[in-house]
């Protein structure tokens, strides 16, 4: 059965008899998601939905890099710099409610994360019904680098990973390897790379999750070990403390050569973005469905774009290539309850509201 390009552009579409599939097409920019490719996305999926002609949807990127190294944060930087923000709201509010799309949708999502995936990467992959790694896969949310924080609901997963290897992960920016992303819950099988040439072929008439699943598992084969399960004496010891501060501490005084290499990595993130990411995965574990995790997440990003560190962060690392953020607070002791406090409260009538 042939595949028929249905749509070209940055989000090339095609169609494999009953299959969808959508791929993220700016492979220069490591298919970075800019608003309107989620803008093109959320219609697709929604125009999909109800259609009978449509079985199942798959998710990937071109270039063979990267799924998505994130959202497109030059453009949130210019439009902050700009003194203009009805983009970052528009911006993430169309991202969140694609991702939850994705999460409830009614038919099997498999998104195929080769390659690097982070950031928007992670909230289109993270919360799809079929989570696919390969042995190229570099899943990661390095967010606090750039005075940010795990957004796009990665704290609702990662809350639920085992023991505190999610608070690690999301505090330290490390990549996850593909048995790593499995077993942190960000993703389910890993299929050879080699391999990923015959999915569309072999979903072309699938039908619902059980149908998906089956065909997908016929493809899988054990992941190479990662690290995680064997770090996670020291992880779970130190992570599992209450406050950043005794984080640190804990980290300090552990002896495991690792953990010296994570103190080092948190020592060059922005205090802030600590804080209020350790803040936001302890409350995600209380949430009963993703959509609250959004919705807070909205709040913390509104706040964060309209603050010092992001935009700080962005410049350093990608306008002016420094990689030397002067941050603000530039010490955990710095960043009081308040500040904290600040990036949780309610946004009135911007708060983040869903469909379903």
């Amino acid at each position: 059965m042939s595949e028929r390009v249905l749509q070209d552009g940055d989000v090339v579409v095609r169609a494999h008899g009953a299959l969808r599939r959508i791929t993220l097409n700016r492979p220069q920019a490591l298919n970075a998601i800019t608003l309107d490719m989620s803008v093109t996305m959320t219609a697709l999926l929604r125009a999909w939905a109800d259609d009978p002609a449509v079985g199942a949807v798959l998710l990937d990127g071109a270039g063979g890099r990267a799924f998505a190294a994130g959202g497109d944060i030059r453009a949130l930087y210019d439009a902050a710099k700009a003194g203009d923000k009805n983009l970052p709201e528009k911006f993430w509010a169309t991202e969140y409610r694609l991702n939850v799309l994705i999460a409830r949708y009614p038919k099997p999502v498999i998104a195929l994360m080769d390659g690097v995936v982070m950031g928007g990467g992670v909230g289109l992959s993270a919360h799809a019904s079929h989570r696919i790694v390969t042995e190229r896969s570099s899943v990661a949310m390095p967010e606090v680098a750039i005075g940010y924080f795990p957004d796009v609901g990665a704290c609702f997963v990662l809350a639920r990973a085992p023991g505190f290897a999610g608070t690690y992960l999301a505090l330290t920016g490390a990549r996850a390897v593909a048995a790593d992303a499995i077993s942190c819950g960000l993703a389910d099988l890993h299929i050879a790379s080699a391999r990923l040439g015959e999915l569309p072929a072999a979903l072309a008439d699938c039908r619902g999750h059980h149908d998906a699943k089956a065909r997908l598992d016929k493809f899988s084969v054990p992941p190479a070990a990662g690290r995680l399960a064997a770090a996670r004496v020291w992880i779970d010891r130190c992570y599992g403390a209450d406050t950043v501060e005794e984080i640190v501490d804990r980290l300090a005084r552990s002896g495991e050569a690792e953990a010296g290499a994570a103190l080092e990595a948190m020592g060059k993130m922005s205090p802030t973005s600590l804080k209020i990411t350790l803040r936001n995965i302890r409350s995600a574990l209380s949430f009963d469905r993703v959509e609250q995790s959004f919705a807070q997440d909205y709040r913390i990003s509104l706040a964060c774009v309209a603050g010092h560190d992001f935009i700080e962060g962005i410049r350093a690392a990608i306008v002016d290539k420094d990689r030397n953020p002067a941050w603000r607070p530039d010490t955990l002791e710095g960043v009081t309850p308040d500040i904290v406090e600040r990036h949780f409260r309610s946004v009135g009538a911007l708060e983040l509201k869903f469909d379903n």
